[in-house]
């Protein structure tokens, strides 16, 4: 997401926590044709030093309210903050009160898509966020979203939308292993079950991809199995505070659990190591 802003004219300013991380974003930018520049900072303050939007991407809510708490005192008057990261309902209700005290405009934004449709500027956003604010976080969304659905004036209507589609993709990632594993403990060649689901009502382009993934035992990683393990226990834990008696997220995360010690940094599809 940085490089693609950077490559399409925004002066970009990027901390991560891996300043490593950040510093491989400078050598990969630039082949944009409005390419703009992206430097390196040394604290999450010094990134927002000069900005007139900050977006956070991170693991978790704890994660980012510990960033912010140290870059918010630093952040012009005026400028936006944009929370893009899948952090859950409770944190994205403590990130609106922290940018309330510090008297900052907030959008809770948080996107669907891994990495390749983050490079490739594909992302579907999930905005939330004051009217007034929108034509500023437009601008940003262009570079990195096909798709951007407005879909509340609260922050924290984004997240809600997110947390519902996140379960979606859980159950199919997870079904999908088991579907595979099936296949092959009865003797059907699972690659036969992909191609009678491909092109119908039955199948998705995730089905392809990552049964393909699951049934290679390949992984490279777009999305890694930790972090959709933490995005089901956020499902979970919302459905639990609207008394939703969900019960697929309980059994989703036993799976997950079993993949996640050989295979956390890997891709989600292996998932469907648990069952080997």
């Amino acid at each position: 997401m940085a490089r693609r802003w950077a490559d399409h004219g925004f002066a970009v300013t990027a901390w991560n926590r891996d300043r490593r991380k950040a510093e491989a974003l400078v050598a990969g930018t630039g082949s944009g044709a409005g390419a703009g520049d992206l430097t390196v900072a040394d604290s999450p303050a010094a990134a927002v030093a000069e900005a007139e939007v900050v977006v956070t991407m991170l693991a978790d809510g704890d994660a980012t309210e510990a960033v912010m708490a140290d870059a918010l005192p630093a952040l012009p008057a005026g400028a936006t903050w944009i929370q893009m990261g899948t952090v859950g309902l409770a944190a994205t209700d403590r990130l609106a009160a922290l940018a309330s005290a510090a008297q900052v405009g907030i959008v809770d934004a948080p996107v669907s898509g891994t990495r390749q449709p983050a490079e490739q500027g594909l992302l579907t956003v999930f905005a939330s966020g004051p009217e007034a604010l929108r034509d500023r976080c437009d601008r940003v969304f262009e570079p990195v979203a096909a798709r951007v659905l407005w879909v509340g004036d609260d922050a924290g209507a984004g997240s809600r939308l997110k947390l519902v589609v996140n379960h979606w993709l859980a159950a199919l990632v997870a079904g999908l292993a088991e579907s595979i594993a099936l296949a092959e403990g009865l003797g059907v060649d699972p690659r036969r079950f992909l191609a009678a689901i491909e092109g119908g009502p039955l199948g998705s382009g995730y089905a392809t991809v990552k049964g393909a993934m699951m049934v290679d035992r390949q992984y490279p990683t777009a999305f890694p199995l930790h972090l959709l393990a933490k995005d089901v226990t956020l499902v979970a834990e919302a459905a639990a505070a609207a008394e939703v008696p969900l019960r697929l997220p309980s059994a989703i995360s036993d799976l997950l659990a079993a993949a996640l010690p050989a295979h956390a940094e890997d891709d989600m599809s292996a998932a469907v190591e648990a069952l080997r």
